[in-house]
């Protein structure tokens, strides 16, 4: 090992024993387990020094340290070096960048929780559980979700290449896609059989409880007595959109708990005085919903203001903070998890429906976690074959002894 490498390792394993030394007489009365920890990391460098079998480069071991550590908390925590930070403040400010248009979860390896309507990985035949392998070459193995974002997103008309395992092959194939400036998507709505509305929501961006809200009214004003909403494959938005879409529909109850180590604890509630539909309604939700949305299914479903029928959603509502670092890297730390109105965390944990549809067999699937049924393609109707639909219009139409047959009449919109 260099003379430089190990002078580096030993001042950095002196300081730290030095700081859990102090620490831990200082700090006997409050958690010791921090300082046990840091004792252990000096263990491990001491032995990375004294018997590593080469000369390891010792800044690519701590980023690599430290990378592990973040990602070892939740999907949505991670750590950016100083360059993968600096070209990610550099991407954000860029406002016309390409995308794929695809909402990312990290499972391992990073995976498609979403596509968005019209968007080139829709094109490309993306969908809800394929695997990401690789991006530009590199494997995704541990990658964090702004690191594999920052691989995907790159000017309009250029390209990225992709390592795809589908949901139906073991075996990885290229795919070669064409970035675009992808436009947010708006409500799909149409009228099914029996005075029923259908209102598909593929993101809880900025306006879209207020976009909801007249259309709900215009439901209404149509005659319409039941509403489907139906959020499988929402995977992106505002949290506060949510809430604020819950109480269009809630006139008592809690919407969702937000909790933290740091943040004040919050407890988002139902407002009667904002209610602006009153009938029968339920949610159709899948492993692609996700986020902003969970929120709105759990505040529907655990209030018994209607029921969520489909699978488990993805387990991703959370809040992060950015941290930057004095040497110009940064933590996009979670500090605030989502509490479904009956107490239980969504992160990593989802929303469980109250009226379960299984998933058709999917042949030989990767992950458990992926095993679902397909959704309905984004920025489509749904077909009238399709299970979910068909139950939830079965359960609003139970009373009235209706057929359960969607009639679909064509979409409108705003």
């Amino acid at each position: 090992m260099g003379r430089t490498i190990r002078i580096a390792v030993f001042s950095l394993s002196v300081l730290v024993l030095l700081y859990v030394s102090f620490g831990y007489v200082f700090g006997q009365s409050t958690n010791d387990k921090p300082y046990h920890s840091l004792t252990v990391y000096g263990e491990v460098l001491d032995h990375i020094q004294q018997d590593y079998v080469d000369q390891p480069d010792l800044h690519l071991v701590t980023v690599g340290a430290l990378h592990g550590l973040l990602e070892a908390l939740d999907p949505e925590s991670s750590y950016l070096s100083p360059r993968e930070f600096a070209a990610w403040k550099k991407e954000s400010a860029d406002r016309g960048k390409g995308s794929i248009g695809v909402e990312i979860s990290r499972q391992g390896y990073i995976f498609v929780v979403s596509d968005l309507p019209n968007s080139p990985a829709l094109k490309a035949n993306l969908h809800e559980g394929d695997i990401l392998e690789a991006i530009s070459g590199f494997t995704t193995q541990d990658m964090s979700i702004q690191q594999a974002q920052l691989l995907l997103d790159g000017p309009p008309g250029s390209t990225v290449k992709v390592s795809l395992v589908r949901r139906s092959s073991l075996k990885p194939v290229d795919v070669e896609i064409t970035r675009a400036i992808v436009p947010r998507p708006g409500l799909l709505t149409t009228r099914l059989q029996d005075k029923i509305g259908y209102l598909r929501i593929a993101s809880f961006d900025s306006g879209a409880a207020r976009q909801i809200r007249e259309q709900v009214k215009q439901f209404e004003r149509q005659g319409l007595r039941r509403l489907i909403v139906d959020l499988r494959g929402c995977a992106s938005g505002e949290s506060s959109e949510a809430i604020q879409t819950a109480q269009l529909f809630l006139s008592s109850g809690t919407i969702a708990t937000l909790r933290g180590q740091t943040i004040e604890t919050k407890t988002f509630s139902a407002d009667p005085s904002k209610v602006v539909w009153k009938g029968p309604m339920s949610v159709l939700m899948s492993g692609s919903t996700a986020g902003a949305s969970e929120i709105f299914a759990a505040a529907i479903a655990q209030n018994h203001r209607g029921d969520a029928i489909g699978q488990n959603t993805r387990g991703i509502a959370s809040e992060q903070k950015l941290i930057p670092l004095q040497d110009g890297s940064a933590l996009f730390l979670t500090v605030g998890v989502y509490y479904t109105p009956d107490g239980k965390a969504i992160l990593n944990n989802g929303v469980a429906p109250t009226v379960q549809v299984p998933p058709p067999n999917s042949g030989q699937a990767l992950l458990d976690a992926q095993d679902v049924a397909p959704d309905p393609t984004p920025g489509q109707l749904p077909t009238p074959k399709d299970p979910v639909l068909q139950k939830a219009i079965a359960i609003l139409t139970a009373n009235s002894g209706s057929s359960a047959t969607a009639a679909a009449a064509p979409a409108t919109g705003f």
